[in-house]
């Protein structure tokens, strides 16, 4: 700067009180432009002249931020206006290899999301993370504490290479911080770098593949890889490559008005933690998730019309979506039109292709502004409908739903199983397009359903009465369960005969319930506590009705809320699926190696039919110990939990008995077992009952039902195991030949009961609840041990009388065997002690 620049200046200042000179903004602690004589460095390190560092030979990209590409090096120019502004950073996995995560993540899987701030310090900009977990208003004293308490890390400090041409923003070389390896923004968590033996990051085969910069957003992609001893796979590499997806994303400057969460309803929500409440703690405050959803005319909304959004909900297509599916997908978007309608709203969410590059040449997927159902050409199974919301009020900026080419497979597979003994359309591999599409429909559906907001639902398929899933009439206009939000795929109740019946799921009652209490405008209400009263009577005018129940399955102690069920009675909806699965397992052959001459298909829906007869058990199983939940407040009348009654508790033990437990002659179909395996059916079969059996004698199970008998439901632990026993071990009080099925599963329940009396590092695990999802229990000062032992040593005494009634050979060296098991097992017990 001149002296004569800076004697106007002066002059500006003395004489009116201000100034608008031009110059970069300044801060506690930085270095004053004034020092850098207009921007250039008087030594190293500090900034340098903007055409020194973007050179003509730049490339750039404007958008939120100018990103410049200057040789192999990226710089990002950061307008002032945007310092202390709040970004949503979401680090997603783009590309990975395979097992990774064990196959539980996938691309487009989140690693992380964050709010950071852009701040200056001297001559660098900082990088910092921002948490909206502690809060207080600004206006408030303990603003000051909350801050000074809760200070936020800082990810990176980056040297200001220069000023931008007209002094109102900063650039910065953003390489180097890309190509490191930054835990926060990394795909890798704690415990992948230790289960594959991560030792660092290799900086020569780590690069950055493309910054893209948006109105609204950046998206960058970086590649990474790792020197790893055991990767997942390609082990004989020594490494992990992956291709990481950086999106920062513009939060708006006014953040919507949230709405308060109410545990009754299911929505995803964002958490604070409030210091400036006027209780006598910090006040943790809950937020739904949701789209901003505001009418065109608000009088006319008021009066109780139907109105258009401001700015409706719009799902692009994927360009590379096969032309045979994309009306299903769009169906499956617009079906929620008429559930917004319940609260108000009419076109609010639409699906509409992608647009041509003559239409709009700057769409892309990545784009925030847009969201896009991704079809994803992947052997993966599944479908995901991710979002990205806004921490400070829960609102939904943006949404990617992805669908996995061969997920469809799976449905297919599903649809014969558990249908096809009543729906003569399931029996073949070759599914009709038209029943195809609408298995899609209604996944893309469920798919939207998580990206407005809501989680699964599992109470929903319990809404109904069993029989009444056999009712054509009934299951067409209600569907086969209450909300397209629970995992209530197939009607597996319907039977060979029903007419009319619907089989595969729809959206139900409860879905316009929730989208009208989540999304419906209160517009006297001023603050987010003021619509409470309004949201609260909503949900009471329901109360009782089980339509309009929430449960979210979590605990797997709710017979209620149980995924893949449908139907009020799990005995007798797990009875009509098993013996649909009797009349569909002598069919498997026909219905697929006859047609295709070839075993893979007939191996693979064998497989998937065990995994469904698993199912039907779990659902029958949870009724033992089992505890109904029913979301209450203080005010209403009722119990929140209530044990399942006794009655039930022994029938269901007992169906377990004769339908699981039992030799299952009816899956040895020789036309499959001997097929596709040389020899395999016998341990599949022992470790599926092994599965279910341990299931019943767990920790957490026997805790429950030792609860029963505080609360005066006449079905204990002791019964339980009673039963079981005796049930397990019936040949031998009959003298009657044991099975080879029967045995595994009677050395089965022997090394369980072990387990239960024995193992020390089981029993301390017990001691620990898992975040609500397990029951806990101090075993050593509990029953558990002294039934165990107490039934072994009456299993023992019931053995040795048994024992000479055998003369049957394999059968008395099985009883030999087990009384020597018990004995073991007392014994170890008793060396501890």
């Amino acid at each position: 700067m001149t002296p004569f620049y800076k004697g106007l200046c002066l002059f500006a200042v003395l004489a009116l009180g201000h100034t608008s000179c031009t110059q970069p903004p300044t801060t506690a602690g930085q270095v004053p432009q004034s020092q850098t004589e207009g921007g250039r460095a008087k030594a190293n390190g500090t900034p340098k002249p903007y055409s020194q560092v973007i050179s003509r030979e730049a490339v750039s990209d404007s958008g939120l931020f100018v990103v410049h590409k200057v040789a192999d090096k990226y710089y990002y120019e950061i307008p002032d206006s945007l310092l202390q502004r709040d970004f949503l950073w979401i680090s997603r996995i783009a590309n990975l290899p395979s097992g990774l995560g064990g196959g539980y993540v996938n691309a487009g899987t989140a690693t992380n999301e964050q709010v950071v701030v852009w701040e200056r310090f001297e001559n660098k900009l900082l990088l910092k993370t921002k948490s909206y977990n502690a809060y207080a208003a600004d206006s408030l004293p303990i603003y000051l504490s909350v801050q000074a308490n809760n200070y936020q890390p800082t990810l990176y400090a980056f040297d200001i290479a220069a000023f931008s041409r007209d002094s109102a923003g900063y650039v910065i070389e953003v390489s180097k911080f890309f190509q490191s390896d930054i835990k926060a923004i990394s795909g890798l968590d704690a415990r992948m770098r230790r289960d594959y033996k991560v030792s660092k990051l290799d900086p020569d085969r780590s690069f950055v593949r493309s910054i893209r910069s948006f109105p609204l957003n950046i998206e960058v992609k970086q590649e990474f890889t790792y020197e790893a001893a055991e990767p997942p796979s390609n082990s004989e590499t020594g490494t992990i490559s992956l291709v990481m997806n950086q999106s920062m994303v513009l939060l708006p400057k006014v953040p919507m008005k949230p709405r308060l969460n109410d545990y009754r309803v299911g929505y995803f929500t964002v958490r604070q933690i409030d210091y400036g409440s006027e209780a006598l703690k910090s006040d943790e405050k809950t937020y739904i998730r949701r789209w901003r959803l505001e009418p065109k005319d608000l009088e006319a909304y008021k009066r109780g019309e139907l109105v258009e959004p401001k700015k409706p909900i719009v799902y692009y297509l994927d360009p590379a979506t096969p032309a045979k599916l994309r009306p299903y997908i769009k169906a499956g978007v617009e079906q929620w039109q008429k559930v917004f309608e319940t609260a108000g709203f009419k076109n609010a969410i639409l699906a509409k292709d992608p647009p041509t590059p003559e239409e709009d040449p700057d769409f892309s997927p990545e784009d925030v502004r847009y969201s896009v159902i991704r079809y994803v050409a992947s052997t993966t199974r599944n479908a995901m409908g991710p979002s990205v919301s806004d921490p400070r009020s829960g609102e939904i900026i943006e949404s990617d739903i992805v669908w996995y080419h061969n997920h469809l497979r799976s449905y297919r597979n599903r649809y014969l199983l558990e249908t096809g003994a009543a729906n003569p359309s399931a029996r073949s591999l070759a599914t009709p397009d038209e029943e195809i599409g609408e298995m899609m429909l209604e996944v893309i559906s469920h798919e939207v359903g998580h990206a407005l907001g809501l989680p699964h639902n599992m109470k929903a398929s319990h809404a109904y009465a069993t029989d009444s899933l056999r009712s054509g009439a009934f299951t067409q206009q209600w569907g086969i369960a209450a909300s397209i939000m629970d995992y209530a795929r197939y009607n597996y109740v319907a039977q060979e005969g029903d007419k009319g019946v619907r089989f595969v799921r729809q959206m139900g009652p409860y879905d316009h319930y929730s989208i009208n209490w989540g999304y419906r405008l209160i517009p006297e209400a001023r603050t987010p506590q003021e619509e409470v009263p309004v949201l609260s009577r909503w949900i009471e005018e329901r109360a009782g009705d089980p339509r309009y129940q929430f449960g979210s399955g979590a605990g797997g102690y709710d017979p209620a809320s149980q995924t893949e069920g449908i139907g009020d009675d799990a005995l007798k909806a797990s009875t009509y699926g098993l013996t649909n699965l009797k009349k569909v397992a002598p069919q498997l052959m026909a219905w697929t190696a006859a047609q295709t001459n070839e075993y893979d298909d007939l191996e693979e829906l064998y497989g998937e039919l065990m995994g469904v007869w698993s199912r039907y058990i779990g659902h029958v199983l949870t009724n033992v110990g089992g505890v109904h939940e029913n979301r209450l407040r203080p005010q209403q009348e009722g119990y929140i939990y209530t044990p399942v009654e006794a009655k039930l508790q022994r029938q269901s033990l007992e169906w377990l008995l004769s339908n699981v437990f039992s030799s299952p002659d009816w899956l040895n179909q020789a036309q499959i077992v001997r097929n596709i395996h040389h020899a395999s059916h016998l341990e599949n079969m022992r470790s599926l009952q092994v599965r279910h059996l341990n299931n019943l004698l767990s920790f957490d199970r026997l805790a429950r039902l030792m609860e029963n008998e505080v609360k005066g439901v006449d079905y204990t632990a002791l019964g339980m195991v009673k039963q079981l026993q005796q049930g397990i071990w019936s040949e031998v009080s009959k003298g009657q030949k044991i099975d080879i099925y029967r045995r595994n599963l009677q050395k089965a329940y022997l090394d369980r009961m072990d387990y239960l009396l024995n193992d020390a590092e089981a029993q301390q695990a017990a001691a620990r609840s898992v975040r609500g999802y397990s029951t806990a229990v101090t075993v050593s000062q509990s029953d558990i041990k002294s039934i165990v032992r107490g039934e072994l040593s009456r299993l023992e005494s019931q053995l040795r009388s048994a024992r000479g009634r055998y003369s049957d050979e394999l059968s008395r060296y099985h009883i030999d065997d087990s009384l020597v098991r018990i004995r073991a097992i007392l014994e170890r017990e008793r060396l501890k002690g």
